[in-house]
């Protein structure tokens, strides 16, 4: 047991180290974790992804929890609204393409079209653990740093909204193209409504509950609460989360006539040291869920690394020949960054273990190739994470900024938006929804 602390806590330890070797080494911190879980795993063989038995299921579980409440207070209606052109384009476009490869070899692999669509959608987000980092450091446009920064938000919000719902669609044992289309739609839906309201009824509550001893744990309490009632209620509690996260990081969007009506108040935001605490469990859980990622990467699975590289390789390939198209307007630096930053991260690895997790509950074959998904998945996950960094350390002369530039810099807690928003009206209302480790 003390073993097992000190090593639990040296990790955090080292956690907090490679995020400020970052800047220096220009390797990013996850692709280190990853390193540190390959070597307790495959390489010398201390643990297997067998030990952790139940607890790994509850912990992938939390950690979906966290970063979907995380991501829904980062995500800034005010600035979708303002840039959502280029984002919408690049997100949507890079999504569906994504399905589109991940489908297409899924066929190679003999897997069934819905299979495909699933590992597809899983693997259709980027990471922003990795991205945002990066582009810190990069020479890029403005308008090119806001859309690769909302496109790692909003990519993994879709990529989890759609394989949620697949996997909600599998469940209920209707995957016909328009029933599950249909069951798509209302596990949004009442999903979403179900976390509006909650989110409605919390943000009221927040003034009064805030007099209270320890109330730092009660929105992470009350947020277990939303997820359970949602799922015990047969829909997605992972989509209600998100939603619920939505509502309180803008409440001004959210201030209906009716509630004021009732409660003779706006909604009460989230303070900054709330957001703050989220954001510190969402590194907690990040760190031991990406060592958890290289203890489980199945080397010995030669057909699921084979899979993932290639799906990799296409995926940069098909990037690069679309940014062609769609960027033809935008600098040769630019399209070279955005075609790179297509590193997969949390939610991916989140997401692939969930269809194995389904079938064990169920006690049968709910998803078929369940393993060979989160094991495909996993290896994506890495082989991407090491292209984008090799990307950039390859074309760091032209593309990176100099150390003198970055010293030159305001402070690094506001690099987030400032460097990518230079007018102050602009950051005002989006200043807070960018964090060095969201």
């Amino acid at each position: 047991m003390a073993t097992t602390l000190i090593f639990l806590g040296l990790l955090i330890l080292l956690a907090h180290a490679f995020e400020s070797l970052f800047a220096r080494i220009r390797i990013p911190d996850v692709l280190l974790l990853i390193i540190i879980g390959i070597l307790i795993g495959p390489v010398f063989g201390l643990m297997t992804p067998g030990d952790l038995g139940e607890v790994a299921r509850v912990f992938s579980t939390l950690t979906l929890i966290f970063v979907l409440f995380d991501g829904g207070i980062g995500l800034s209606i005010d600035s979708l609204k303002k840039y959502w052109r280029g984002v919408v384009q690049v997100t949507l476009l890079s999504f569906i393409v994504c399905i589109a490869i991940s489908w297409g070899i899924c066929m190679m692999m003999g897997f069934e079209m819905r299979e495909g669509l699933l590992l597809g959608a899983m693997l259709a987000g980027t990471g922003a653990s990795v991205v945002i980092p990066f582009i810190r450091q990069m020479r890029v446009s403005e308008y090119t740093r806001i859309v690769l920064t909302m496109e790692s938000a909003l990519s993994a919000v879709l990529s989890i909204v759609v394989a949620m719902s697949l996997m909600d669609a599998y469940k209920l044992g209707n995957m016909m193209a328009g029933a599950m289309v249909g069951n798509i739609l209302s596990a949004i839906i009442m999903a979403s409504i179900i976390g509006m309201l909650f989110a409605l009824v919390w943000g009221h509550l927040l003034i009064w509950l805030r007099r209270t001893k320890a109330s730092m744990f009660l929105t992470p309490a009350f947020v277990f609460i939303v997820y359970g009632i949602t799922e015990l209620l047969g829909f997605s509690g992972a989509i209600a989360v998100l939603m619920f996260g939505i509502v309180m990081g803008n409440p001004d969007f959210f201030n209906f006539g009716f509630m004021k009506k009732w409660s003779h108040r706006d909604l009460e935001p989230l303070e900054e040291i709330e957001k703050t605490f989220f954001k510190e469990l969402v590194f907690i859980f990040k760190t031991y869920f990406f060592v958890y990622i290289g203890i489980s990467i199945p080397f010995t699975n030669g057909v699921a690394l084979l899979y993932g590289a290639i799906i990799t390789v296409a995926l940069f390939v098909v990037r690069y020949l679309l940014l062609l198209v769609v960027g033809r307007n935008n600098g040769r630096n630019d399209r070279r960054i955005v075609s790179m930053m297509i590193p997969k991260g949390l939610s991916t690895a989140l997401l692939a273990s969930i269809p194995e997790q389904i079938n064990q509950m169920a006690g049968h074959l709910v998803i078929p190739h369940a393993v060979m998904i989160k094991y495909v998945t996993y290896a994506v996950v890495f082989f991407s994470i090491v292209g984008t960094s090799l990307l950039v350390f390859l074309t760091r002369k032209s593309l990176m900024k100099t150390d003198g530039e970055l010293t030159n810099e305001v402070k690094p807690e506001d690099v987030a938006m400032e460097s990518f928003l230079g007018n102050d009206k602009e950051m005002s209302f989006i200043r807070r929804n960018t964090d060095e480790k969201s």
